[in-house]
């Protein structure tokens, strides 16, 4: 404990922090441990959230911490572009090694995940030549102006904050939920070439894996072959994002192995060092190189210290054998999911997806309609965290709750949050019960 209330500092945070940084629970940390979590008060919570996808190696994470720790004895910054270092090179290397594709390849490390997508679209049209980019319905890229062009969700992301930089062009996602299939989709796509964005002035199209803010709904295989082929049909470059679906997530080090489709560039952040900021871009050596010296960089770009957690980070999801650990957790979670669905909110929670450990429940008020109940899952949330569980929704009506549990968390803990969740479910259902009896 550290003396101090969470109400004293909300009242210090609503003084001090513009409203638009909102944050989802009104608690302070205090101090945390893998997937564990105290707040200043002393109250303990399990973490299901980790730091949006941040945590895969769990909060503190020794074997980074302590390179961490090594690192900062040396040095903590010189700027890359000024004295280099090891550290960013080995990085870089070890992304390189990772990536699917047998090409040669090269990696840009910056600071944040918008950073990383602002600066593959750079890339791209340095390398192609040409403006255009190409996302999809429900995407997200960040809150940056030209990653928000992209972003596809107005609420609260891009509310009252346009005009959007031009030449970013917007196709459907496929969508199962909404009945667009893959072929619609395509279709879309093909529209959107023949009345906006004439291929030929197209640089790239991007995609997350599995999205995030959209949901946490993954992209069909023969969505993402349909895509390779349009793209190497028109000289388009494919740029995966996996700045939230990275890092054994959904199963293997970058979510779109499962398809088998090897893009052009990729982005990455989030979990790839274990809590400390670091992002970057992937891509073929020669796309890569298409910008002069000096096009590429910042200050604080692949920081030495959150290099060397990077290179920790990645160490411990492969001894550890993390991969492997984020399958069968997801298989677990979504047969838990569905047995709690079924026993405490029948006919509430619509569908179980994702990836591996990448996952979301989605409610809606009933079967018959299917209609999105953002309010429901909100009082989930809220629920959960009064008994000490940490949850996020997501999706483009806030109906859904994602699963972003560190893959580092034991069986107990991952089985006493599931008994905190159906707990705050059967709150929920309680409380929208008493409601309609009020009525």
């Amino acid at each position: 404990m550290t003396g101090q209330s969470n109400a004293a500092l909300l009242a210090r945070r609503e003084a001090a922090v513009p409203r638009g940084v909102a944050s989802a629970a009104p608690i302070f940390a205090a101090r945390a441990e893998n997937a564990e979590l105290w707040d200043v008060e002393g109250n303990r919570y399990i973490d299901f959230a980790g730091g949006i996808a941040v945590l895969n190696t769990g909060h503190r994470h020794p074997s980074v911490v302590a390179a961490a720790k090594a690192q900062e004895d040396l040095y903590t910054h010189t700027s890359f572009q000024v004295v280099p270092y090891e550290p960013y090179v080995a990085l870089a290397e070890k992304l390189n090694a990772l990536a699917p594709g047998d090409h040669p390849k090269k990696t840009l490390l910056v600071t944040t995940g918008a950073e990383a997508v602002e600066n593959a679209v750079k890339i791209a049209r340095a390398a192609t030549g040409r403006p255009g980019v190409i996302a999809f319905t429900g995407g997200y890229h960040g809150r940056t102006l030209l990653t928000l062009g992209m972003t596809g969700k107005v609420s609260p992301y891009k509310k009252d904050v346009g005009p959007f930089p031009a030449d970013v062009f917007r196709a459907p996602f496929p969508d199962a939920r909404h009945g667009i299939t893959v072929e619609d989709a395509i279709q879309g796509l093909e529209t959107l070439f023949l009345t906006d964005a004439d291929p030929s002035r197209v640089a790239a199209i991007i995609l997350e894996p599995v999205l995030g803010e959209g949901g946490y709904v993954p992209v069909p295989t023969e969505m993402w072959q349909a895509l390779r082929a349009i793209c190497d049909k028109h000289g388009i470059l494919l740029i995966a994002d996996e700045i939230q679906a990275g890092f054994g997530r959904t199963g293997t080090w970058f979510a779109i192995e499962h398809s088998g489709v090897v893009p052009d560039l990729i982005t990455v952040a989030k979990s790839m060092a274990g809590g400390y900021p670091i992002a970057g871009v992937i891509g073929r050596a020669e796309i890569m190189d298409a910008m002069a010296p000096g096009g590429l960089g910042g200050t604080y770009g692949g920081n030495p210290v959150a290099c060397a957690a990077a290179l920790a980070a990645i160490e411990a999801i492969d001894s550890e054998g993390l991969l492997a650990r984020s399958t069968a957790m997801g298989a677990h979670f979504r047969a838990r999911f569905a047995e709690i669905g079924a026993r405490t909110a029948p006919y509430r929670m619509w569908d179980i997806r994702g990836l591996g450990a990448m996952l979301a429940v989605e409610f809606v008020q009933d079967f018959d309609t299917a209609k999105e109940d953002p309010a429901f899952t909100k009082s989930v949330i809220a629920h959960a965290l009064k008994r000490g569980l940490i949850l996020l929704g997501c999706g483009m009506h806030g109906n859904a709750l994602r699963i972003m549990v560190p893959l580092t968390a034991s069986d107990a803990i991952v089985e006493e949050g599931l008994a905190i969740f159906e707990a705050a479910l059967a709150d929920a259902v309680a409380e929208h019960s008493a409601s309609l009896a009020a009525e």
